[in-house]
């Protein structure tokens, strides 16, 4: 099965992806495109699907770029392929060619960002808990440092957990209604005391409030398309072992 990729126009003309899980190695609970080096899957069935993503991006494998993802505001600036440890961050930026960022998600906010123009380009990873802490924001901070202009920058929002999907507890609506009481707005109501959070929107108010030039969100929902999309929040439900990662990549 070939890869799948999704794009967007307001990222042309810049070389990007979000990939879906067809087209991997990878069998079992983690069946297709797994690219989760922390998942339990195999590790060279892992490589082989990585290296299925470097090829679709045209670059070496070593030139496929991620981060450590810890749930942090945290973005890595980086001008030449990372060797050794992999940087304890949520986003990472570059203004240099042939280098492909990429992000792993499986129900958080997969989002890559570009200032065609400078030649700047990004990638974070925005679970609601790095959304709420500013790792979008500290993206936009990160491409101008390098040159980019936050008006001249766009970014789009690939598949996560849509609204209907994301159940949530009374203290994670208090988290969000202390930093801001209008974050009411993102939450709906639920069953007894539990609410409906709508990640990607706050996810586009986010980017937004930092006067990016344009943004949008794919509208894809990887909990109810288990076909296409890894899932963390489903794999709980069906008290699965470990579940796949998704892979959203772009370079200059």
């Amino acid at each position: 099965m070939t890869l799948e990729i999704l794009t967007s126009d307001l990222l042309a003309p810049v070389r990007h992806g979000f990939f879906t899980r067809r087209g991997g190695a990878s069998s079992g609970v983690f069946a297709g495109l797994n690219c989760g080096i922390g998942s339990s899957d195999q590790s060279e069935i892992v490589t082989i699907n990585r290296q299925r993503v470097a090829s679709a991006m045209d670059v070496e494998l070593s030139h496929l770029a991620s981060v450590h993802q810890v749930h942090s505001a945290d973005v890595a600036t980086i001008a030449a392929p990372i060797e050794g440890e992999r940087p304890r961050a949520d986003a990472i930026v570059t203004a240099t060619p042939g280098l492909a960022l990429s992000i792993l998600t499986a129900d958080c906010q997969p989002v890559l960002f570009s200032d065609a123009n400078a030649g700047v380009i990004g990638a974070a990873h925005a679970g609601w808990r790095g959304a709420l802490d500013g790792v979008l924001d500290a993206t936009l901070d990160a491409m101008e440092a390098l040159g980019a202009s936050r008006a001249n920058t766009h970014a789009v929002i690939g598949p996560c957990i849509s609204q209907e999907a994301y159940e949530v507890g009374p203290e994670f609506l208090d988290a969000f209604l202390t930093e801001d009481a209008t974050n009411s707005r993102f939450f709906k109501e639920g069953d007894g005391d539990r609410k409906l959070f709508d990640l990607p929107a706050y996810g586009l108010h986010r980017l937004h409030a930092a006067n990016i030039g344009k943004a949008e969100w794919t509208r894809h929902c990887t909990y109810s398309d288990p076909h296409r999309f890894f899932s963390y929040r489903r794999t709980t439900h069906a008290k699965e072992a470990d579940y796949g990662r998704l892979i959203a990549s772009i370079c200059l």
